[in-house]
């Protein structure tokens, strides 16, 4: 008999195509996504005079230095975006720049035009390519070096992670969502704690989650340490893809599904790691350090140093300082200068939705930027009518990029301007040197606009359907 494998197990299994003596093995890719940063690949490609593999399933995307407001355009983040261009076009590869309608961050398109598919090996040269693993797919970030292996031979070589399942029982509370779920989960067990390991999410919370949710989850697995994490597919799945411009279409469509439809841990699958929290302890959460671990319910007040010992004394230190916190400070009521919401973490239209629930018929007060996840996001909120909710809170409505959460495009928060963001990273100076960022929900950054603080959006959302 057959022993009992993970989902994890099956995928790799599926997808190795060798394994050398030191145990790493090499790796079938089935999609390959780049950006703008991965032209130090492409260059190594040129230099050997190679072509790219299979320019039939590597996707080029425009986002990390996609001008998000008007403006001139700085001549570096346009050397950036053209050299792209080229590169892409040289290769034969399809690109979604600029000009088109499908432009976006790229783990926001790749779900929305379908190349994210249940069953496939994932990559890109971006760490937060473990958000495609909500459909069940093998999808981690890779280097510099590893991209160019990829162009050159569509293969990756990857040594095996151990296998997490965390199961997340119960039902979420109201107003809680998978950000605050993932912030939850990485203060509970630490930024480190998921080192090594690929998680599959699982509980009946999981599968209350929304398509939109699991991608948050997936994509915030990294800031624990893990190499990707993944939720097995499902009826919600199946329900997303349909339709989707890339997705199989007629008799495909049927086959795959099939094939989906056995994309599961059996039964008694043994983990190396089992991990199980109550969905019932999770609030709207916040963070108030330099790492996504610092994170407590907004209910909470900043930690005191003096309550931990070696080095996380001195982190919590240093962290203080640097975001100009006391010790005890109730963290609702902290002020902030700035707001924004956007990010390949929370930029997808139920983001949107529920930010602009909070807004409607309120003033912020403080400035904002909202920056949708991708063009088709933006039409979407734009018909809708949450982009006039936005606009008429006092916040501005941008073109969709990664904007302020990295800041590649020149939209950054300024030294010493503390920001309440819907993204994935609070960093040292992740959204321009100086920034002081707190991490939390799209709706508790809509809430922080509303207020001029860190504030708990509960009492916000009551009677608002």
């Amino acid at each position: 008999m057959t022993a009992s494998q993970t989902l994890f197990a099956k995928l790799w299994a599926a997808h190795e195509i060798m394994q050398r003596d030191d145990g790493t093995s090499l790796l079938w890719v089935d999609r390959h996504l780049v950006h703008e940063g991965s032209h130090h690949a492409f260059a190594k490609l040129a230099e050997r005079g190679l072509r790219v593999a299979c320019p039939d399933i590597t996707f080029g995307v425009v986002d990390h230095y996609a001008p998000t407001r008007a403006g001139d355009v700085s001549p570096d983040i346009r050397r950036m975006i053209e050299t792209l261009g080229d590169n892409a076009r040289a290769q034969g590869i399809h690109l979604f720049d600029l000009t088109d309608p499908g432009q976006g961050i790229v783990h926001v398109i790749g779900p929305e035009q379908g190349l994210t598919l249940p069953g496939l090996v994932i990559n890109c040269g971006d760490s937060h390519t473990s958000t495609h693993g909500a459909f069940g797919a093998l999808a981690f970030g890779v280097g510099a070096t590893e991209v160019a292996h990829i162009l050159a031979t569509q293969t990756i070589w990857q040594r095996r992670p151990k296998t997490m399942r965390m199961t997340v029982d119960g039902v979420l509370g109201p107003a809680v969502t998978a950000k605050d779920l993932a912030l939850h989960w990485i203060a509970l067990l630490g930024a480190d704690s998921a080192r090594g390991y690929a998680i599959e999410y699982a509980g009946r919370a999981i599968k209350a989650l929304s398509m939109e949710g699991r991608l948050t989850l997936c994509n915030l697995s990294i800031e624990g340490g893990a190499r990707l994490g993944l939720v097995a597919p499902d009826q919600v799945t199946f329900d997303y893809i349909a339709g989707r411009p890339f997705a199989p279409k007629g008799a495909a469509w049927d086959a795959a599904l099939v094939d989906w439809a056995q994309l599961k841990s059996d039964k008694d699958a043994a983990f190396d790691r089992e991990v199980r929290i109550d969905a019932a302890d999770i609030a709207p959460t916040v963070t108030w350090g330099t790492s996504p671990e610092d994170a407590l319910p907004i209910t909470g007040c900043v930690p005191n140093p003096a309550d931990m010992t070696g080095a996380k004394r001195e982190q919590a230190l240093a962290a203080l300082d640097y975001m100009a916190l006391d010790a005890g400070e109730p963290l609702d009521g902290i002020a902030v200068d700035q707001v924004f919401i956007g990010s390949c973490t929370n930029g997808r239209i139920e983001d949107l939705r529920l930010a602009a629930k909070v807004l409607k018929g309120r003033k912020a007060r403080v400035p904002g930027l909202v920056s949708p996840g991708s063009k088709a996001v933006k039409q979407q909120a734009e018909a809708e009518g949450l982009a006039r909710i936005f606009t008429e809170a006092g916040l501005e409505w941008a073109a969709s990029g990664c904007s302020m959460c990295v800041g590649m495009n020149g939209d950054r928060v300024e030294a010493g301007k503390r920001c309440a963001s819907s993204t994935n990273r609070n960093f040292r100076g992740r959204q321009g040197r100086g920034a002081r960022t707190h991490l939390m929900s799209p709706a508790m950054v809509a809430a922080a606009a509303v207020a001029g603080h860190l504030t708990d959006v509960r009492p916000l959302l009551e009677g608002r359907t």
